[in-house]
């Protein structure tokens, strides 16, 4: 049971996709340069990462609702 509150003293790092690294060069951030840079994550300690939304939406809700 210990394990299920892992995440109350875990370093959890946000990664905003559309700016974090742009791989194919159109100037938007995308989900190949998340895993390009997943070594310099995971050396900042982190315990977890949070994606934050990259799918379509009307951006009623900062992207967490889906079209």
């Amino acid at each position: 049971m210990a394990d299920a509150c892992w995440w109350r003293g875990a370093v959890i790092y946000q990664i905003y996709p559309r700016s974090f690294l742009d791989t194919n060069g159109d100037g938007v951030g995308d989900l190949p340069g998340i895993i390009e840079r997943l070594d310099y994550v995971a050396g900042l300690g982190v315990d977890a990462i949070w994606i934050a939304p990259f799918f379509k939406s009307p951006m009623a809700d900062f992207g967490y609702d889906i079209a």
